[in-house]
């Protein structure tokens, strides 16, 4: 589980901000608290487009059905992911509970404390330094995630970058949880009793910024972006009937094409940002292996998430959830170091050494929570999906075959498992599982039976 290599930010926050970014994802299944490594590099070459492509497929597909070559890779694949799940989450708390045998972290602080007296440049030493060695400590999860998506072809990102991106990330994380946990500790030494009150207060307009920000600062570091308007000026031309039919008007300067290509194998889309920064982006992969009624759809389910206000909904949802984790994550640090403060070399909550055990205790509070954001995500995936059906009914030929035949082709391209069990999808699919994506829009047809259609008139 990649959560335990990550800063406390995420540690703390990837309920929120990983369920966010799964919402609005056209994905399936994610481990939550996961950050796929971001891509760098130039676009890819896109010559071949899918603005030739027949407008309505031919085979009739009403269940999910990979040929069975691909059905067996794509077991095998899941198989090995969800092994690495489990077992990256179990080694990561092994080593967090390490870092505190070790006392690593009193040795930090007390380094810190003869540099300085002053809060500030205690903690400017102290935690880069925790999240160093933690990040260091944990990147064997890291690399033996990588080599899996290396050996299944997913990824297509060499060893040079991909450390390259890695220690990109990890700066954005020193720099990003450092200014966390002095928030932290602020409101700890404030009101050692209500901090995860006021804590979780603080948090939220946190994230908004960085939600706000991620598009237009973080993700330009790892990926190339251009307007797709420039690049796919027909399939823009075909999107804005698409937003015309939905009543909304996306600006064609907020779409975007991403060079997924340059690391990345699979299909995929979302939209990220809000207010000035909100924008569609499409992976290139998209461009060239889906056909343009096929993208369409792609646009619809993402138009979906704008128009039916899923971000904000489930923000409002999940920083509920992370409410309850927090009061829980206080009570059993503080009963972690009643019982092992004195051993590790812990002095209260309010010492900066406390910092691994408080990632530690929210850490597994989110691993165990991962079904409910899980149940969150899907049910606002759903939604999108028959959105993305009813806004593009009437402008392409069989819609329903049209959404069919993607999530076949996406499914198959991305390794989705082809039959996953109840444990699974609770714990692995923010999304409906693809044999229920397939089965709902080859079948969704209120037009034929009389009915209204639920959001799209």
């Amino acid at each position: 589980m990649r959560q335990f290599r990550l800063f406390f930010l995420f540690c703390l926050l990837a309920p929120v901000f990983s369920a966010l970014a799964a919402q609005t994802n056209s994905g399936n299944a994610a481990p939550p608290g996961s950050v796929t490594p971001p891509a760098t590099g130039a676009p890819a070459q896109t010559t071949s487009t899918n603005e030739e492509a027949p407008l309505a497929p031919e085979k009739i597909i009403l269940e999910y059905s990979p040929p069975p070559e691909q059905y067996a890779r794509a077991k095998a694949y899941s198989h090995a992911h969800y092994r690495h799940f489990f077992l990256n989450a179990l080694y990561g708390f092994i080593v967090l509970l390490l870092v505190l045998r070790w006392r690593i972290a009193p040795a930090y602080r007390n380094l810190a404390e003869r540099v300085s007296s002053r809060h500030i440049i205690q903690l400017i030493i102290f935690t880069p330094l925790i999240l160093l060695t933690i990040a260091l400590l944990t990147i064997p999860s890291d690399i033996w995630d990588q080599s899996l998506e290396r050996a299944f072809g997913l990824s297509v990102e060499g060893w040079g970058a991909w450390l390259g991106d890695w220690c990109l990330q990890q700066a954005i994380v020193f720099v990003i949880g450092t200014i966390l946990v002095g928030i932290l500790y602020a409101v700890i030494w404030r009101s050692a009793r209500r901090f995860w009150l006021y804590f979780w207060l603080a948090s939220l307009p946190v994230l908004l910024l960085l939600l706000f920000l991620q598009p237009l600062i973080i993700d330009p570091l790892f990926y190339t972006f251009k307007p797709l308007a420039q690049t796919q000026p027909t399939l823009v031309t075909e999107i804005q009937k698409v937003t015309h039919r939905g009543g909304m008007e996306i600006p064609a300067e907020r779409m975007f094409l991403m060079n997924a290509s340059s690391k990345q194998t699979g299909l995929n889309a979302y939209v990220a940002g809000f207010g000035a920064s909100k924008r569609v982006v499409v992976w290139d992969n998209i461009v060239v292996k889906a056909t343009v009624p096929e993208t369409l759809f792609v646009f619809g389910h993402e138009m979906g998430h704008y128009v039916l206000l899923h971000i904000p909904k489930e923000f409002a949802i999940i920083s509920l959830i992370l409410l309850v984790l927090l009061y829980l994550g206080y009570r059993l640090a503080q009963w972690m170091l009643e019982r092992w403060g004195e051993r590790w070399g812990i002095r209260e909550m309010g010492d900066w050494a406390s910092v691994p055990v408080l990632i530690f205790v929210i850490s597994l509070l989110a691993f165990l929570s991962t079904p409910a954001f899980n149940a969150v995500s899907r049910h606002f995936e759903h939604e999108a999906d028959r959105y993305g059906i009813e806004v593009i009914h009437g402008i392409v030929a069989n819609p329903n075959q049209v959404a069919a035949h993607y999530f076949e082709k996406s499914g198959e391209q991305n390794l989705y498992d082809p039959s996953p069990n109840w444990f699974i999808k609770a714990w692995f699919f923010d999304h409906p599982t693809r044999p229920e994506r397939v089965r709902f829009v080859s079948t969704y047809d209120p037009w034929s039976q009389g009915k209204e259609p639920v959001y799209v008139k």
